[in-house]
C-alpha cells in the first residue's frame, strides 16, 4: 500500500459513513498495543459502541450471526482507533493488514465462525483495497470477556 493509498483510508471511512471512535482503554492488565519493527500488534477488542457492548451472549442462540458480525465491524474500527492512537491520529502509516485473530462466543456445535469473521474482513479489505486482505483464524470459544460475543486481535503492518 502507498502512502497515498493508506492516507485515503480515512477518506474511506468517510465514504462508508464510518468514524473512528476514541481508541478504548485496556479493561485489565495489559496494554493496547505493541509496535516491534514495522509491526504493530493490537490488543484483543471488544465491540463496544458509545462505552457500551453492542451485544453479549452466545452466538447464535442469543446473539444472531448478523448482530455478530456487527461486533466484529466495531471490534476492527476500535483495533484502528488504537492504531490511529499510537500513529498520529491518522491511519497513514498504515502498510497493511497482517492477520486478524477473531473469537467468537458460542453454542456448542455452531461452526460458522468464518461468517461472523467475515464482517471484521470484509471491513479491513473495503477500507484498504488489497493490503486490507490478511491472513486469519476464527475461532469459537465458550466465553469472552465481559459476556462479549465477538474479540478481534489485529497484526497491522506499518511503513
Amino acid at each position: 500500500m502507498t502512502t497515498s493509498t493508506s492516507q485515503n483510508a480515512m477518506e474511506m471511512l468517510a465514504k462508508l459513513g464510518l468514524a473512528l471512535p476514541v481508541a478504548p482503554k485496556p479493561v485489565a492488565s495489559y496494554v493496547p498495543s505493541v509496535r516491534t519493527g514495522k509491526l504493530l500488534i493490537i490488543s484483543g477488542q471488544l465491540p463496544f459502541r458509545d462505552g457500551k457492548l453492542i451485544a453479549t451472549g452466545k452466538v447464535p442462540s442469543v446473539v444472531s450471526i448478523e448482530v455478530a458480525q456487527e461486533c466484529a465491524r466495531q471490534c476492527v474500527l476500535n483495533g484502528l482507533a488504537v492504531v490511529a492512537a499510537e500513529c498520529g491520529g491518522t491511519l497513514a502509516q498504515v502498510s497493511r493488514i497482517v492477520r486478524l485473530g477473531v473469537f467468537v462466543a458460542c453454542d456448542d456445535g455452531f461452526s460458522e465462525q468464518p461468517k461472523v469473521a467475515n464482517g471484521a474482513s470484509d471491513l479491513l479489505q473495503q477500507i484498504f483495497g488489497e493490503a486490507g486482505r490478511h491472513a486469519r483464524a476464527a475461532v469459537g470459544t465458550n466465553a469472552l470477556p465481559l459476556n462479549a460475543c465477538v474479540e478481534v486481535e489485529m497484526m497491522v503492518e506499518l511503513l
